[in-house]
C-alpha cells in the first residue's frame, strides 16, 4: 500500500512538473521578453519655470508608470538659476534613472544646461554639439562684488555637491561655471564630463545595455535599455501656452496692448469689450512677468515715461516731454528683464516699435480726452447759448422760440415781436434766456468802439 500511495506521490509530481514546464515558461516567455520601456522629454527651450515645471513632472511621470529609464533630448542656451536647481533636484531625487542627451547636432547645454547635464545618471551629447559657459550672471542688475562672489561659490559648490558623486570630473566642470569654457561633445568626453558620444536615441540606449550607474544614494543599477520602446512625453496645452507667454517681447506686447485697451475703455464707457480684454491681457503680462527676473529701475522708468507722455497731453511741451517719455519708455522696456541669457531679452526692435507706437496713441488720445471734457455739453439748455432762434410768438416777456430746429420756451429783456431774430444768451434751468440779434451786434460793435477809446 506505502509503495503504491508513492508510485501515485510521484506520478502527480511529475504531472505537476510538466504542468508548470508548459504553462510557467509559455507564460514566461513573454515576460522575460517584454520590451523595455524609455520615457523621453523633449527640452529645446530656455531655463525657466515653465520649462522645470515640465521636467518635473516628466520625472513624476517615469516614476509611476514603471519606465526603465527618461531619456532628457536637450537643446538650450541656459536660463534662471532658481528653475535650474529645481530641475536638478528633480533629477537627483529621481528613482528611475534620467538620462541627458544633448542632441542633434548643433545643440548646446549651455549655462544653466550643462548645470542639469552634469546632473543626470548618464551624461551623453551628440557629434557637433557643445556644453559649458556656465557662468553665473546676476539677475538682479550688477551686484556689488562680495554679493557676486557668494553666488558664484554657491553655484561652485552646488555644482561639485552632484559632480563627485557621478564619477565625473569636478576640476573640468569648475572652469566652465568659473571661466565660462565650453567643450566640444569629444572633448566633454575626454575630460570625463560626459558618458558617451552617440549619433540618435537607438544608439545610445543600445551603448547603455548593461552599463551599471551609481545612484546619488550610492547604489548600483545597472541599465537593461537596448532597443526600447520610446515613449515621447509630449507638452499639455497649459505647457504651450505658459511657453508662450513668459517669453518677455509676447509678455510686453500683452501689457502694452492691454494698457491701450483699458484706456478706450475709460475713455468710452460701457463698451465693455475692450476694458474686459485690456484687463485679461494686462492681468497675463504680469503674471508672465513675475516668471521672470524683473529690475525695478526700469519700472521706475515706465512710471516716468507715462507721466511725461501724460504731462505732453495735458499741457503741451512742442514735442519735448513727448521725446523724453519715449526715451524712457525705450530703456524702461529694453532693461526691463534681467535676464541672464540673451534669448531672454526683450527685442530692440521691439521695444523701439512699441515704446514709439505707444507714446504717440498715448499723447494723441489723452489730447482728445482733454478737448472732449473742455468742450461745452452738447445736450440740454447747455448746447443752446450763443445759436440762433427765431420768435414764434411776440415775447412779453415770454414766449416760444425756435432753436435749431426744437421749440422752447424763452423769456427776453425787452418786448419781442413775432418772426424776430434772437440770439440765446443764457438760460435759467430748461427756460432760455434770449436777446434781440439787432441788439447783440450793436453791443458787439458799442465794445469795439469803446476799445479803441481806450487805446
Amino acid at each position: 500500500m506505502r509503495q503504491m500511495f508513492a508510485k501515485v506521490r510521484a506520478g502527480v509530481a511529475v504531472v505537476a512538473a510538466g504542468f508548470w514546464l508548459v504553462f510557467g515558461l509559455g507564460a514566461g516567455v513573454p515576460a522575460l521578453g517584454q520590451q523595455a520601456v524609455v520615457d523621453k522629454l523633449v527640452l529645446d527651450d530656455t531655463i525657466q519655470p515653465v520649462s522645470a515645471d515640465e521636467l518635473t513632472r516628466a520625472i513624476d511621470r517615469a516614476n509611476a508608470d514603471g519606465a526603465h529609464a527618461l531619456l532628457i533630448e536637450m537643446d538650450t542656451p541656459g536660463g534662471l538659476l532658481d528653475s535650474m536647481r529645481d530641475m536638478v533636484g528633480a533629477i537627483l531625487r529621481s528613482r528611475v534613472p534620467v538620462i541627458v542627451f544633448v542632441a542633434p547636432s548643433g545643440a548646446r547645454a549651455g549655462s544653466a544646461g550643462f548645470f542639469i547635464l552634469e546632473a543626470a545618471d548618464v551624461a551623453a551629447m551628440a557629434p557637433g554639439t557643445e556644453a559649458g559657459a556656465a557662468h553665473v550672471v546676476s539677475e538682479i542688475g550688477k551686484p556689488d562684488e562680495t554679493e557676486m562672489q557668494k553666488v558664484e561659490n554657491d553655484a561652485e559648490a552646488f555644482m561639485r555637491s552632484y559632480v563627485t558623486k557621478r564619477g565625473r570630473n569636478a576640476d573640468a566642470a569648475q572652469a566652465a561655471e568659473q571661466s565660462s569654457h565650453s567643450y566640444t561633445a569629444e572633448e566633454a568626453l575626454n575630460q570625463h564630463l560626459i558618458d558617451l558620444i552617440a549619433n540618435n536615441d537607438a544608439e545610445l540606449l543600445n551603448a547603455l545595455e548593461g552599463r551599471q550607474i551609481t545612484r546619488m544614494d550610492g547604489s548600483k543599477t545597472t541599465l537593461h535599455v537596448a532597443g526600447a520602446r520610446i515613449d515621447l512625453i509630449k507638452p499639455t496645452l497649459r505647457d504651450d501656452l505658459l511657453g508662450w507667454l513668459v517669453n518677455p517681447n509676447i509678455a510686453l506686447l500683452f501689457l502694452v496692448g492691454g494698457a491701450l485697451l483699458i484706456y478706450l475703455e475709460f475713455n468710452s464707457p460701457g463698451t465693455i469689450v475692450p476694458g474686459t480684454l485690456g484687463t485679461l491681457m494686462v492681468l497675463l503680462a504680469v503674471f508672465a512677468l513675475n516668471l521672470l527676473p524683473i529690475r525695478y529701475t526700469a519700472v521706475l522708468l515706465l512710471l516716468a515715461a507715462m507721466v511725461l507722455l501724460l504731462l505732453e497731453a495735458k499741457f503741451g511741451g512742442h514735442g519735448a516731454l513727448t521725446i523724453a517719455g519715449i526715451v524712457c519708455l525705450t530703456f524702461g522696456t529694453l532693461t526691463l528683464v534681467a535676464a541672464p541669457v540673451p534669448e531672454m531679452n526683450i527685442s530692440p526692435l521691439v521695444a523701439i516699435s512699441v515704446s514709439a507706437a505707444f507714446g504717440a496713441i498715448t499723447v494723441v488720445l489723452v489730447r482728445l480726452a482733454v478737448r472732449a471734457r473742455q468742450r461745452k455739453a452738447r445736450i440740454g439748455a447747455d448746447a443752446m447759448v450763443g445759436c440762433p432762434a427765431t420768435a414764434m410768438e411776440a415775447l412779453a416777456p415770454e414766449g416760444h422760440v425756435l432753436v435749431e430746429g426744437e421749440i422752447w420756451r424763452a423769456m427776453a429783456s425787452a418786448p419781442v415781436a413775432a418772426g424776430s431774430p434772437l440770439r440765446v444768451v443764457g438760460h435759467d434751468q430748461m427756460l432760455l434766456q434770449v436777446e434781440p440779434e439787432k441788439q447783440q451786434a450793436g453791443e458787439a460793435a458799442n465794445e469795439q468802439v469803446s476799445a479803441g477809446q481806450q487805446r
